[in-house]
């Protein structure tokens, strides 16, 4: 079973991703990506999968993912029928954090929680009661006071003792760097060119796919279309624009692609 790439968009001008995921079910997903990833699931029983691993997950789960890590969770009932499953996601770069480890070496913990996660770490129940406030509130804060947060967050689980690691190897399936770098090559060129007329032709001979392959492998890694992301890409830089020049709003759409 081959884990599909996901590509996970960190805002420009942030370090983190926060996704307050709410369904009326998790429908298995195995996938992988490059950021480490920090999941708290809330209201939700059923089936975690990472890497080699296979064992049930309940509510309160919490568990840090090292990069290109596969991992899917299916779940299988509610703690409470009236609510829905929840899971608080935080994707952030292996960059990101390695520059901050060695920035300070007082946060030597800190590095070695994160060699941990390259098979997955699953932290008790203790370290996820007592922290689940601060990972809820990360939703919640603003860009500046977020990062603040999750450093603490971080600081906290690289402190915690009732941590194991769930893979005791991580299996690097064929495929997956190509995928990656099809992905790649095609974000690049949608981010470099996002302000003229798109089309698919290009994409498609950068990524050496049909058009119909093209969307498929789009909308499984971005869970979004082509043109729905290309929006996405214009709208912020637009916004982006606005705040921090005195252009008019005419000049700055016609900048960004929209005509």
């Amino acid at each position: 079973m081959q884990p599909w790439y996901e590509a996970v968009s960190i805002p420009e001008g942030q370090s983190c991703l926060i996704y307050d995921r709410q369904l009326p079910a998790f429908a298995f997903n195995w996938h992988y990506h490059p950021e480490f990833e920090l999941t708290l699931t809330l209201n939700s029983r059923g089936t975690r999968l990472v890497g080699g691993h296979l064992g049930p997950y309940d509510d309160g789960d919490l568990v840090l993912l090292g990069p290109d890590l596969p991992h899917a969770w299916q779940s299988e009932s509610l703690v409470d029928p009236a609510g829905v499953h929840r899971a608080i996601v935080c994707w952030f770069t292996a960059g990101w954090a390695g520059a901050l480890v060695r920035l300070m070496p007082e946060l030597g913990g800190l590095g070695a929680l994160l060699g941990e996660a390259a098979g997955g770490v699953q932290f008790g129940p203790a370290t996820a009661a007592a922290l689940r406030p601060a990972i809820l509130d990360l939703a919640r804060l603003p860009a500046d006071r977020r990062i603040v947060a999750l450093q603490g967050v971080l600081l906290a689980l690289a402190g915690a003792p009732d941590r194991s690691t769930l893979a005791a190897t991580t299996p690097n399936p064929e495929g997956m760097t190509r995928d990656r770098q099809r992905m790649a090559r095609v974000l690049d060129w949608l981010h470099a060119h996002y302000d003229r007329p798109i089309r698919l032709a290009p994409l498609c001979a950068l990524a050496h796919v049909s058009e119909s392959q093209l969307q498929r492998i789009f909308r499984r890694s971005t869970r979004m279309s082509v043109s729905a992301y290309v929006t996405r890409l214009r709208v912020g830089r637009a916004c982006t624009l606005l705040i921090r020049s005195d252009r008019g709003l005419s000049a700055i759409a016609a900048d960004c692609g929209f005509t």
